[in-house]
């Protein structure tokens, strides 16, 4: 006889493949960060050969370039750390019967949060508070709405029939929130915090003005000096950031969701 094959007859007699879960990493996932590093080396290449004036150069020297991108991710990963502290938190307690009545206002919140005009924001509160904190607490406030409306809609979307199940089989209520909801849940939450991820990114430029360093530094120097070299390196490093960003929480998301319903 042949090796085993994969595939197993049913009481039926008919013959049906087993299920395999995709893998966490494939061939094609690597394309995105193939593009961003033939992004950036074509940047530097080209920033080598051009010649820059003496601000210029200071501003796109190798170092500062890495520390205005450690700057932004730092704060794109404070900001989701705060983002998720309270938003799936507080989404999973307007799930239970008894905080129902809660949904309306903490949503209202939640839209508000989104709605305000971030960039007026950051030019108000920018005169009286400057720094890492006051940048990072604003568009946290803005990027929670979706993490909290996807908590929400994950929690709400398992079927009952699953949950009625898991109390038939002796759960506690907190064990079937762990075991059976979150797990559940987690492809809706995980995509609310893909949007938030990307939101904080691309927002996170506009609190240079307030001294919060980030790779805003070089959009706005190059804004202010007229020097297109600056303007378009920035422009290109946050988008690859995006880009990257998006791509690492998408693998997140396919590991971190059950086997079973990938």
């Amino acid at each position: 006889m042949s090796a085993a094959v994969d595939l197993l007859s049913d009481p039926d007699g008919r013959d049906t493949k087993l299920h395999q879960a995709p893998s966490l990493l494939t061939w094609r996932d690597l394309g995105i960060p193939l593009l961003c590093t033939a992004v950036v080396v074509g940047e530097l290449y080209y920033l080598s050969q051009v010649t820059l004036g003496a601000s210029q150069a200071n501003i796109l020297e190798i170092d500062n370039l890495v520390l205005r991108t450690r700057e932004h991710v730092v704060m794109t990963l404070t900001i989701t750390v705060i983002v998720l502290a309270l938003a799936v938190p507080f989404g999973v307690l307007i799930t239970r019967p008894r905080f129902r009545w809660l949904a309306s206002p903490v949503l209202a919140l939640g839209n508000i949060g989104q709605a305000a005009p971030i960039v007026g924001l950051l030019a108000i509160i920018g005169s009286f508070v400057f720094g890492f904190w006051p940048v990072v607490g604003m568009i946290a406030a803005f990027s929670i709405l979706p993490v909290l409306r996807n908590t929400i809609v994950g929690i709400e979307q398992v079927d009952v029939g699953v949950k009625d199940a898991a109390r038939g089989m002796g759960m506690s209520p907190m064990g079937v929130l762990m075991r059976v909801e979150l797990p559940l849940a987690i492809p809706i939450i995980a995509a609310g915090t893909r949007t938030a991820l990307i939101l904080a990114v691309a927002v996170i430029p506009l609190g240079t003005d307030m001294n919060a360093g980030a790779l805003g530094e070089l959009v706005f120097a190059g804004i202010k000096l007229n020097r297109a070299e600056s303007l378009v390196c920035g422009a290109l490093l946050i988008a690859v950031l995006a880009l990257l960003v998006d791509w690492a929480s998408g693998l997140a998301q396919r590991a971190l969701t059950p086997r079973g319903i990938r």
